[in-house]
């Protein structure tokens, strides 16, 4: 009993502890609460102070620009404001500039008025002495003034066609005769201005050496060094007994100048073997389409000439390594511009526009595109190409009246192309038809399969065909020497006989690494 008594009470001290322990911790709880309500109320208050800080100044930047923006648009307003009244006053002046001249119109009309009705009344009176001199006229003469007048006007007709066809026949003689001296007259100046040297191309290049030891190192052992050279080129080296020069001969002018460039720097580097000689007759040869294009940049300039497309201004280049009948075509075609010029000038027409079409009238010479075609047309077809205005192109195309002539300055360019090559010495018909003769060789070779290159050489008796080793077998070598051979039989015409010599050479290239 006194155990169960001990356990009650125990149970009861317990439970009062804990409530005592819950008492306690609510009243620290509500403390905490209320403390972190009055820290929350001032952090509103704190951020409610930033936020209204914030506003101020916010509203304050946005016053100033408004206040900055109505400041500009009232300043604009009084520029405007300013010049609408000086229009004002400008206007007004006008206004009493214009009443002022109506009144003196009206002071003149007043007075015109007057002399008009003057002159009314006098031509009345005219009139009335005229009306009385014909009656006097027609009592003396016996006729009426009707048949006095037909009379009159039949007999100021007979003579006025008389006059009048003896005037166009005047007209037109002094017109005939005038029109051919001026004619004369333009053609002759045009000459005498532009009077020029005139040189004829040959075939052959003369290359100066210092000794004969820099002639033995040119040939090579066995002349395998001239022979290289030859094959890379297309020339024909020709060393002889003649003192401190080798002559380098071939129809191409391009050819020629390569061959001699190539020799150049061979000589002064002193490294001449095969290997060699084909390096540098590679980089010769693109140097050389470097000039040519600085030829004919260098060419457009001197003549004033602008925006003309660069494949134009190559083949312009071009034209310093072809001759046309032994005339240089570069400087033929820029004597045919400054005549073309000149005439234009003389004419009233745009003397830039006949100059391009002058220094572009050959272009179809220089070209490799489609050769079956005139050059006239074929030139015609590449200014057209690259852009150049209808009235070049046909000034082109009918320079030698193989198309209708439509532009005006077409006749200029026919003439000036005539006027340039009619000079005494200026062209050499012989030279022309050995070169076309060569050419026409050249391509024949190179029209079979594997052949890579043709070159005539020792002025077209002999003709060296380099194949490629990879298409072309040495039976088939033998057989392509005969085949070119019996077409040049059948097609072509020639003095003498023609050599062919078929060069088939196989190269192994490794790389030790």
């Amino acid at each position: 009993m006194i155990v169960l008594y001990c356990i009650l009470a125990a149970v009861a001290g317990a439970a009062a502890a804990l409530a005592i322990y819950i008492g306690l911790h609510r009243r620290r709880l509500n403390g905490r609460k209320e403390e972190i309500l009055e820290q929350a109320e001032l952090e509103g208050e704190n951020i409610k102070k930033d936020r209204i800080v914030q506003a101020k100044e916010k509203f304050l930047q946005l016053k100033s620009e408004h206040e900055q923006y109505v400041n500009e648009k009232n300043s604009q307003l009084r520029e405007a404001e300013n010049r609408i009244r000086q229009k004002e006053n400008s206007l007004n002046q006008k206004n009493e500039e214009l009443n002022r001249k109506n009144k003196e119109n009206d002071s003149l009309r007043q007075s015109l008025q007057a002399q008009k009705e003057n002159v009314e009344r006098k031509g009345e009176e005219y009139e009335k002495l005229i009306s009385q001199a014909n009656r006097q006229l027609e009592a003396i003469a016996g006729m009426s003034t009707g048949e006095a007048k037909q009379i009159l006007m039949e007999n100021m007709k007979a003579e006025a066609r008389s006059e009048a066809q003896a005037y166009i026949n005047d007209t037109m003689d002094e017109a005939r005769l005038t029109a051919s001296k001026e004619a004369k007259r333009i053609v002759i100046n045009t000459i005498q201005r532009t009077a020029t040297e005139t040189a004829i191309e040959n075939a052959v290049t003369t290359f100066p050496i210092e000794n004969d030891e820099i002639k033995g190192r040119i040939i090579g052992r066995e002349g395998r060094n001239i022979r290289a050279l030859e094959a890379a080129t297309g020339v024909e080296i020709v060393v002889d007994d003649t003192p401190d020069a080798i002559l380098l001969s071939a129809f191409d002018p391009v050819r020629r100048e390569v061959a001699r460039l190539a020799l150049h720097q061979l000589v002064i580097d002193g490294r001449i073997h095969p290997a060699r000689i084909e390096e540098v007759v590679t980089k010769v040869s693109r140097q050389l389409e470097d000039e040519i294009l600085e030829t004919g940049k260098r060419t457009c300039i001197d003549l004033g000439i602008h925006g003309m497309n660069i494949e134009l201004v190559r083949l312009i280049g071009r034209m310093k390594y072809r001759s046309s009948y032994g005339q240089n075509l570069l400087q033929h075609s820029r004597e045919v511009a400054n005549i073309c010029a000149i005439m234009a000038s003389e004419l009233g027409l745009n003397p830039k526009t006949a100059k391009r079409a002058g220094l572009l009238h050959d272009i179809g010479k220089v070209s490799d595109q489609d050769n079956e075609l005139p050059h006239a047309l074929l030139g015609a077809k590449l200014a057209e190409q690259y852009k150049e205005k209808p009235e070049i192109c046909n000034a082109i195309g009918a320079h030698h009246e193989e198309m209708e002539m439509t532009s005006v300055y077409a006749p200029l360019v026919l003439v000036g192309d005539a006027i340039s090559g009619a000079r005494p010495g200026a062209r050499r018909e012989v030279i022309e038809s050995y070169i076309k003769r060569l050419k026409c060789m050249e391509d024949l070779a190179t029209a079979y399969p594997g052949v890579t290159k043709s070159y005539a050489i020792q002025a077209g008796r002999e003709l060296r065909v380099i194949v490629g080793a990879e298409s072309v077998s040495d039976e088939q070598a033998g057989r392509l020497s005969t085949d070119i051979a019996q077409k040049i039989q059948e097609e072509m015409t020639y003095p003498g006989q023609v050599k062919i010599t078929v060069i088939r050479e196989t190269r192994s290239v490794a790389y030790a690494k």
